[in-house]
């Protein structure tokens, strides 16, 4: 039988464990990131480009990146993929705040002082489906979205609360950032983890989807091989079939960062109706390939990587 001092200690211990988390995840996802929102976006940049230097920001993201990425022939630079990691990561998080203490119109302003576009987006008068990567930062590519008259549905996995058990700050931050791209898309999130006959009804009703679409296939019921950095992977397919079936044109946009200077780009590509979906999926990842050769420190799923690459990481045929 345990003496009552020890069960008070651990209650203690447990405590300050949670403390340490809940602050730890206070200055990673609330107070640094959140700096965007009250300084000048090119001094805030230079001050984030000096955090990044801090190595136990985001310590276990970046380790575990790391290590993922020399796994698969990458991150000889250790240091470059650290600090290019936690880089990535806070100017991520900054996006929420920078959009989320703006209207519409304020967000289109910061867009066109702050970001350079490329490419045209699908006209807004049909449905289309626009593609995009876990790759640099993806809110400003939903303000060039909506800035050009789209208002696509965010398809969006159920949030698993027991992830966040333990974890306040977490969650409060995963149901805001959901939050806040259902407001800059002005509709709501579609979740398709048990069906896609919500995507079906907004195709048919002629609106646009938007999805990350490198997620890894174990959870899909149907999933397809690509290639990524010369590896084989399985991706699922469900909606890029859909494209297909309902003939509705695809686009894959991505959103990148100068690590110099902060500015944004934005850049469309539009692939148009394809009748065979194995031909689309691999248009729609050679952009995801070309995005990770040219930085693939900027990929926030490194984490997923053995999920998402094939068992073994054969190289691909």
């Amino acid at each position: 039988m345990p003496m009552p001092w020890a069960a008070s200690s651990a209650v203690v211990m447990s405590w300050l464990r949670r403390l340490k988390t809940e602050g730890r995840d206070a200055i990673e996802l609330v107070l640094l990131p959140g700096l965007a929102a009250v300084l000048p976006w090119p001094l805030c940049f230079r001050l984030f480009r000096r955090l990044a230097r801090w190595r136990w920001l985001y310590r276990q993201a970046c380790e575990c990146a790391v290590v993922e990425a020399r796994a698969r022939g990458l991150a000889d630079d250790a240091a470059h993929w650290h600090w290019m990691r936690r880089l990535v990561t806070l100017v991520d998080h900054a996006d929420y705040y920078l959009s989320r203490t703006r209207s519409r119109q304020g967000g289109e302003r910061w867009l066109a002082r702050h970001a350079s576009e490329e490419g045209v987006w699908p006209s807004p008068e049909r449905a289309a489906i626009l593609c995009t990567f876990h790759w640099g930062g993806g809110m400003w590519g939903l303000h060039s979205a909506t800035r050009a008259g789209l208002r696509p549905h965010a398809l969006v996995a159920p949030l698993n609360q027991a992830a966040f058990r333990g974890r306040a700050v977490l969650g409060w931050y995963a149901r805001a950032r959901t939050g806040e791209v259902a407001r800059v898309l002005e509709q709501g999130a579609l979740d398709v983890s048990r069906s896609l006959r919500p995507v079906i009804r907004a195709l048919r009703s002629g609106e646009q989807i938007v999805a990350a679409v490198d997620v890894p296939a174990d959870l899909a019921a149907a999933s397809e091989p690509v290639t990524v950095l010369g590896r084989a992977a399985r991706v699922p397919r469900g909606l890029l079939r859909l494209a297909v079936d309902q003939q509705a044109p695809v686009a894959v946009y991505l959103t990148g960062l100068d690590v110099q200077t902060g500015r944004r780009w934005v850049r469309v590509e539009q692939l148009g109706v394809h009748d065979d979906v194995s031909a689309l999926m691999g248009e729609v990842f050679r952009r995801l390939d070309a995005a990770l050769a040219q930085e693939p420190a900027a990929w926030h799923f490194w984490s997923e990587s053995a999920r998402f690459f094939s068992r073994g990481d054969e190289p691909a045929p």
